[in-house]
């Protein structure tokens, strides 16, 4: 595998994993490609599961032929993607010294919530997250599910004490949505403020049409 080295602040690791919400991972993978960035993208065989299922995409197993499915959906874009496989230990994920300072899981099932908290670290997906606690880099996670045990709060807990963001799939309706995309874009400009990319995908609070003179308090 050849790769072409990218500024560190234009480089991120990506993860899907078996958890509901493919489309909040699709959205967030088109929207950092177009913002330029070279994205090392990771994909658990739950993934494709999901990602046929709700979104009717069956992705290849193989890692060139999933990269080519996915830049051919999204047709011209300025950034690099790099599909990885699961054992892929000489990718740039999985060092301390080539890694993104940057990781985002989503969506994170809480299997992967569990392996991560405990730093597992049985496939790249894994090492890659526990490269980026230990290098004190930012770790996004996107979990999806309802309702939260304590198991799955007690890891969640354990991860934010160490730095890292945990960012439920939990869209707002303050924006008054009017279909499923909306709420997908709100949660995924979420994630982008947090990362520091610049998007249009969402109006920001208080500079939206309306005028916050006019509620009644």
């Amino acid at each position: 595998m050849s790769v072409t080295y990218h500024k560190a602040d234009k480089s991120i690791s990506l993860a899907w994993t078996g958890a509901s919400g493919a489309p909040y991972g699709l959205r967030l993978l088109e929207a950092l490609l177009r913002s330029d960035y070279q994205v090392f993208l990771m994909i658990s065989s739950a993934a494709r599961v999901v990602l046929a299922t709700e979104q009717g995409l069956q992705l290849s197993a193989n890692s060139d032929k999933a990269q080519a499915q996915l830049l051919a959906q999204f047709g011209d874009v300025a950034g690099e993607l790099i599909v990885l496989g699961k054992e892929e230990w000489f990718s740039p994920p999985a060092s301390g010294s080539a890694a993104p300072k940057q990781m985002v899981i989503c969506p994170c099932s809480t299997g992967t919530l569990a392996s991560v908290a405990t730093g597992m670290s049985n496939n790249l997906l894994e090492r890659a997250a526990d490269v980026v606690i230990k290098e004190r880099g930012q770790l996004i996670l996107v979990p999806r599910e309802t309702p939260f045990s304590a198991i799955h709060l007690e890891h969640m807990l354990s991860l934010s004490r160490l730095g890292v963001t945990i960012m439920p799939a939990a869209p707002g309706f303050y924006h008054n949505p009017k279909s499923v995309e909306d709420l997908v874009d709100f949660m995924v400009a979420r994630i982008l403020d947090h990362l520091g990319v610049d998007h249009a995908l969402t109006n920001r609070w208080g500079y939206d049409k309306h005028n916050t003179n006019d509620i009644d308090y």
